[in-house]
């Protein structure tokens, strides 16, 4: 009975991993495309398409294609089917910014690193099982010290270790140490979509949601992928990402520019990126959150400074923010005198701040003791 305990639980987790996808189909479909076939893909016209229906369908070298019309949801920048999407096979997508390109180049020395060492401890494999097999030693080595051997083999892996530390730590202090910001973004993870925020721009906001298949399809978009509103950035310009979220833990994923930074409920974390290239780059939360985890997709649209400001100002109409107000505001803050701080190892007393004659506040001030009251019958 024992030996039939793990084909039992094997059977059982089979059955509820097949009512568990059973049941994801069967979840409404809004905002994440139409329901598939069992047998098939489903085309935008409902119809049912085989497996190899779809990749004769599917070009070889697909064309750029122009995206949603530009407006309040994103600033019209055409979709690049070779930038900012799955390329597919094991390749990491092409980087758009100064710290992806330096770790897409580390990624690709670590390998290089792996190869070498691997390549080199199985040709001593394969040197020791020749030269020492019995047939070629009838009478084996009693040798069991080898002092310069033994500090090889001690410092070389030491040197290649400091070797690669070197480099991945200044490059984890470039990646969460950012120069100043000229653009930020709040970006707020739901079940299951994202929020973002424009705080320096006046505070306007909008949802991000996943366009169904049609929707992508009649965008030329891909499919899983694309948003009804983007995140609209400068190309050039320092963005600083606030991540946050209301309910779950998410991720905010943008694989072109190396960024991944995890939305914590009730805790903000950042991250920031520079774009050096115009397009539209497509990222997913990268946390599971839940049953639609697959269906909170992240776009970012990179343009023009010139297209940036046009973007804003139309966003700043629509929620009614006026940016001379914005201005002033600026004005003032920056024309606000410092207020001079106590330093207590100087012997700093209180009385060197600034006083204001402040009248008390009006009406009946109540206060409330330290004490519980005793209750009363």
């Amino acid at each position: 009975m024992g030996r039939l305990t793990p084909i039992a639980a094997a059977f059982a987790l089979m059955l509820a991993t097949g009512a568990g996808a059973q049941s994801l189909q069967e979840l409404p479909n809004s905002g994440a495309g139409p329901a598939t076939a069992e047998d098939g893909v489903t085309t935008s016209d409902g119809g049912a398409m085989t497996q190899e229906e779809a990749i004769a369908a599917t070009p070889d070298d697909p064309a750029v294609v122009p995206s949603a019309v530009g407006g309040l949801a994103n600033a019209g920048t055409m979709s690049d089917a070779a930038l900012g999407q799955p390329l597919g096979g094991y390749n990491i997508q092409p980087q758009v910014t100064a710290l992806g390109k330096r770790a897409d180049g580390f990624n690709i020395a670590l390998l290089s690193i792996m190869a070498v060492v691997t390549l080199f401890v199985f040709g001593l494999l394969a040197w020791a099982m020749l030269k020492f097999r019995r047939k070629s030693n009838p009478v084996p080595s009693k040798t069991t010290h080898n002092v310069l051997i033994e500090v090889l083999w001690t410092v070389v892996p030491v040197l290649i270790l400091v070797g690669i530390a070197v480099p991945s730590f200044a490059l984890l202090l470039d990646q969460y140490d950012p120069p100043e910001a000229d653009v930020t973004v709040k970006a707020i993870g739901h079940q299951w979509y994202w929020e973002y925020e424009y705080p320096d721009e006046g505070g306007f906001a909008f949802d991000a949601i996943m366009l169904s298949d049609e929707e992508a399809a009649a965008a030329n978009e891909p499919r899983l992928l694309a948003t009804d509103n983007r995140v609209v950035v400068p190309v050039g310009a320092t963005v600083k990402v606030l991540v946050t979220s209301v309910d779950v833990i998410h991720s905010w994923a943008m694989p072109a520019f190396w960024v991944k930074m995890d939305a914590v409920p009730g805790k903000i974390n950042e991250t920031w990126f520079n774009a050096e290239q115009t397009g539209v780059y497509y990222g997913q939360c990268s946390e599971l959150c839940g049953t639609r985890h697959a269906f909170m997709p992240i776009v970012v649209e990179v343009v023009e400074p010139a297209q940036y400001a046009a973007w804003v100002a139309a966003r700043q109409e629509d929620a009614g923010i006026d940016p001379t107000d914005l201005v002033e505001e600026e004005i003032a803050t920056a024309d606000e005198p410092d207020v001079p701080t106590v330093d207590a190892g100087a012997g700093g007393e209180m009385s060197d701040l600034p006083t204001a004659d402040t009248a008390p506040p009006a009406g009946t001030v109540v206060e409330q003791s330290n004490t519980e009251s005793a209750p009363t019958n």
